[in-house]
């Protein structure tokens, strides 16, 4: 077990022991103390507070503070004002909490001591909001964050509008490279267009108690193509480039003097940490060998285990006069997905392009004269590391490609070039120069180059619609956020209930 869950469970224990202390001090049944938000919900009625509180800690990201702040107000009902009190409520509360609940010099004062005190109530307010601020965005940069799932890519392990916890002490915190930055926002501040951090202060790759990534983890990663983007405006509710089309996607196309011409204007860089946050799974490790084989992948020669709810394309084959409609597929066990008209995706009378799960296929329902066949794709010019044609490379026959290891020593072969000169000159910062087939690293001749991090390769579980390592190459450890670990809410038109605070596998 890592530092950082050992960390997470004793301050999880200490904080709810020392709120059943205080629920029980405070006239509330203790055992509604160990109940998540049943417990805020306890303390925001026995505080009288409005109402709305404790939905507002549903909201993303700001919710986080919203929560400390009534766990504040309810150490203030304990008759602690001062900012020592409220300190030590912040950062150690697994410490303080058990301290109010069961020392014998503390008791619950109540409603009356908080409205008798002398602070003016815009002060309490200010002091109360200022702790939450920073304890939140504490909590957020070093110990877990809040993100949405955007996109279809990691279905159905993960479905669009999944809200999740992702521990930044999985892989050991990561100090920020731009420390002096906005609170709660990313890279962009809301409703204005500019930058919610500055440079002016930047700190070289630091992580604390850093453990590595494991094959099969579930991770959440700086976009490693977006240190350079196209930052074009929205048209039309679609951003034209970002991370669907990225800079170098259009450099390959237009060449970039071209592309320097037409985007000059709305080309931005940014650091490592205020690049996309991406979601996909780490299915290969620095030093492995990984190829994908007829859609499965296969790492160091050994086929890996197919994950239950991940999908795939498949052809339906039926008959010449079947009907086909969403109702009549839910009926052989397949739960379909429309195409943007909002149709079923049908190759010609006879053939329609279907996604299946691993854990629905052996449990299909198909009458005589259906059958499914796997969907393979074709060549593909864009995938990394965007050889020539005659490797016939695609997204279902990709590789095998070796993934750099801390540590690991490759000769500096043209093939070596084409697949690892980012990783060397940009990811690890040296000057790569090739001179007529003689290569310089930092101004010296060499044939070898020995690499300074561990890098992974990145897949989504829907493998025919993730734009994932297959495009853009390898994902550096620096650009690691943390590991998805739970889903506390879902929706889709209403809360998914059946998916609350599942554990992601």
């Amino acid at each position: 077990m890592s530092i950082g869950w050992i960390v997470f469970i004793i301050g999880t224990i200490g904080w709810h022991i020392g709120m059943y202390g205080m629920f029980k001090k405070a006239g509330i049944e203790p055992w509604k103390a160990l109940i998540p938000f049943y417990n805020t919900w306890c303390m925001v009625q026995k505080m009288e507070l409005p109402k709305y509180w404790f939905y507002l800690q549903f909201i993303p990201i700001a919710g986080q503070f919203i929560t400390i702040w009534i766990c504040i107000k309810f150490v203030e009902h304990y008759g602690r004002f001062d900012t020592l009190h409220h300190a030590a409520a912040v950062f150690f509360p697994f410490l303080y909490f058990p301290y109010l609940g069961y020392s014998k010099t503390e008791r619950f004062a109540g409603k009356k001591v908080v409205d008798n005190y002398k602070k003016s109530a815009a002060r309490e307010w200010i002091d109360a909001a200022a702790f939450a601020v920073v304890a939140a965005t504490i909590i957020r940069t070093f110990v877990f964050e809040a993100y949405t799932i955007p996109t279809p890519s990691m279905e159905k392990t993960l479905l669009v509008n999944d809200f999740l916890f992702v521990s930044k002490f999985s892989y050991g915190p990561r100090i920020p490279n731009t420390p002096i930055a906005m609170p709660f926002v990313h890279h962009t501040m809301p409703f204005v267009p500019v930058k919610s951090y500055s440079e002016a202060i930047q700190i070289p790759y630091t992580r604390w108690f850093a453990t590595p990534v494991k094959r099969n983890d579930v991770v959440v990663f700086n976009f490693p193509v977006n240190d350079t983007l196209i930052n074009d405006p929205i048209v039309d509710g679609q951003q034209q480039f970002g991370s669907q089309t990225t800079y170098y996607k259009v450099v390959r196309d237009l060449g970039r003097e071209e592309t320097w011409n037409r985007y000059g204007n709305d080309i931005i860089t940014r650091p490592v940490d205020k690049r996309e946050n991406f979601i996909k799974r780490c299915v290969a490790v620095g030093g492995d060998v990984l190829q994908v084989v007829n859609g499965k992948v296969v790492v160091n020669n050994i086929p890996q285990p197919l994950f239950p709810q991940s999908e795939k394309k498949y052809i339906l084959h039926t008959p010449a006069n079947a009907y086909m409609d969403k109702e009549n597929l839910a009926a052989l066990g397949i739960n379909a997905r429309l195409d943007q008209q909002g149709e079923l995706n049908q190759i010609d009378q006879t053939n329609w392009l279907v996604n299946i799960t691993n854990e629905e296929k052996p449990n299909l329902k198909l009458p005589a004269g259906y059958t499914i066949s796997d969907y393979i794709t074709e060549q593909d010019k864009e995938l990394f590391p965007y050889y020539d044609t005659t490797h016939h490379w695609s997204a279902d026959n990709f590789g095998p490609i070796t993934i750099p290891q801390k540590g690991s020593t490759i000769e500096l072969t043209p093939d070596n070039i084409i697949k690892y000169q980012r990783c060397i000159e940009v990811y690890e910062g040296n000057k790569f120069e090739n001179l007529n087939g003689k290569i310089l690293i930092n101004g010296v001749a060499t044939t070898k180059y020995t690499f300074k991090m561990n890098y992974y390769w990145m897949m989504g579980d829907n493998r025919h619609n993730s734009l994932d390592s297959r495009y853009w190459g390898f994902v550096p450890e620096d650009h690691v956020v943390g590991k998805a670990s739970l889903i506390w809410f879902s929706w889709e038109g209403g809360p998914r209930w059946k998916r609350l605070f599942n554990t992601i596998k």
